[in-house]
């Protein structure tokens, strides 16, 4: 069982004449005023949640975007602070792009381009050439900051996701002797729907920079590999699951990621997560009520309205459950700047409204949907009410949020309803696998959870927690360094 310690070990073992940086768009801290003072947030992020723990075990430096508006105000000359403010593990070193260029870099072609791009959820990508520009200057940006830290020391940088495509080769070209690998978080695409981006030439070129590419699934891994082998001049081995390009390897694998299971299991067991679930209860009118409960991102991905035409089809398939089962939909709004999200966070709304005058009357609402952000204890207790857990994405690289339900879990109880279209339906394979498509099989999902013998909901919990406390986020770290080290060294 992989833990914190062995990880750190193994770090040590293997790279220890090198520095260990990771690099991301989003930072781990957020420093903001409030109040007259400085105070620490920890954004709403599966990236950071899952890297956090691991850069608290292996230590080195986390290059990200300064967003918080104090974050200049507690960093060094350098840029640099030390994290956690409470017991420092690593330095958190910052750069900094003006708001122009977030705008062109992140909500531009980032999230307006290649996100919708790799989601297959039926939104068109916008492709602006004003974008694509800042887009690279941002990561020009990102590379100086990377060679600033990195100096003339042997160095493994671990970039992380979509926003820094262009990322290792403007590194390599300055410096390559420095070793690269970068994880992409999101699905990757078949080909035909990869080629529509004007750009696809000059991405697949700069992710085949780093020594290392990893993706969630292998499925994933034979997408990237098929769009290479049709756009661009390169060498696919096929068994090896590498590619050459100008005389370079890069080697191209599946790594699922997880969860820190212990930690999570363990806040779940406080006693002021108790005492927030008995707060919730009073406050929402919950004592005789059976809970169904939804976490997300207020993404058009995550398949939210189609989670409340399921929820509002229950109700009507099964009248007999009305003012018994409640649905609490937590989550945060994104990307609000964006024309697609604007539109979806209405159909949120209206759907809400609508089942609720359809279902409910003066006493009961079937679906609670509170708007303001929720504290990561409100969000425990949440999990620990839940009769059932609904991760409905119209597609998902993997989704944490269905693990930290499951480790969350210590009383093996409760019922996980997971689309199949997440990378975590892979593992997780004794939840209820529904296609948030199909409405009525949906609804009949919710049915099925809410009757489920308390014998059959233990057995499978018990099973989905030990898949995930085996495959944990130390375990995730370690395959991919010790696969780069194998790779790059042979050993």
């Amino acid at each position: 069982m992989w833990t914190r310690q062995s990880l750190n070990d193994l770090v040590r073992e293997k790279l220890a004449n090198y520095l260990f940086v990771v690099v991301s768009n989003r930072e781990p801290y957020i420093h903001t005023f409030s109040d007259g003072e400085i105070v620490t947030q920890v954004p709403a992020s599966g990236l950071t949640t899952a890297l956090d723990p691991v850069m608290q075990a292996c230590g080195g430096t986390w290059i990200a975007s300064g967003r918080g508006d104090a974050d200049r105000e507690v960093v060094d000359k350098d840029s640099k602070v030390s994290v956690p403010s409470d017991k420092p593990r690593y330095s958190l070193k910052r750069v900094w792009i003006s708001r122009e260029q977030e705008d062109g870099y992140y909500y531009g072609f980032s999230n307006d381009a290649l996100w919708p791009l790799c989601h297959i959820a039926y939104t068109r990508p916008t492709f602006r050439e004003s974008d694509w520009e800042t887009y690279k200057t941002v990561n020009e940006i990102f590379a100086r900051g990377v060679l600033e830290e990195v100096g003339d020391k042997k160095a493994f940088v671990f970039i992380q996701d979509y926003h820094l495509t262009l990322l290792s080769s403007f590194i390599k070209a300055k410096n390559p002797g420095i070793i690269t690998a970068q994880f992409w978080h999101i699905p990757w695409p078949n080909r035909e729907a990869f080629r529509i981006c004007p750009w696809q030439e000059e991405i697949l070129n700069g992710l085949l920079g780093n020594d290392l590419l990893g993706f969630h699934i292998r499925y994933h891994c034979n997408n990237f590999l098929d769009t290479v082998d049709r756009a661009i001049e390169a060498k696919v081995d096929w068994e090896r699951y590498e590619v050459t390009q100008a005389g370079s390897k890069t080697a191209v694998r599946p790594f699922p990621i997880s969860i820190d299971f212990e930690e999570v299991s363990q806040e779940a067991q406080q006693d002021e997560v108790a005492a927030e679930m008995a707060r919730l209860k009073s406050q929402l009118n919950l004592d005789d009520k059976l809970v169904g409960v939804g976490f997300d991102r207020m993404d058009y991905t995550k398949g939210i309205p189609d989670r409340f035409r399921a929820v509002g089809r229950f109700f009507e398939k099964y009248p007999e459950y009305r003012g018994r089962v409640v649905f609490i939909q937590a989550g945060v709004l994104s990307r609000t700047q964006l024309a697609a999200y604007k539109k979806l966070n209405e159909e949120i709304n209206s759907l809400v409204e609508e089942v609720n005058k359809k279902h409910g009357d003066g006493h009961w609402q079937p679906i609670i949907y509170p708007r303001e952000h929720q504290s990561q204890l409100t969000l425990m207790a949440l999990r620990r009410l839940a009769n059932f857990f609904v991760v409905s994405a119209l597609h998902d690289g993997m989704n944490l949020v269905a693990k930290e339900f499951i480790a969350s879990r210590f009383d093996e109880d409760g019922v996980l309803i997971l689309s199949p279209f997440t990378g975590a339906s892979r593992e997780l394979t004794e939840a209820l696998l529904v296609n948030p498509y199909a409405t009525d099989h949906f609804a009949d999902a919710i049915q099925s959870a809410l009757e489920m013998p308390e014998e059959e909901r233990q057995r499978r919990m018990r099973k989905m927690r030990a898949v995930v406390r085996e495959n944990n986020i130390y375990k995730w770290a370690s395959d991919i360094i010790s696969e780069l080290v194998k790779f790059e060294f042979g050993v």
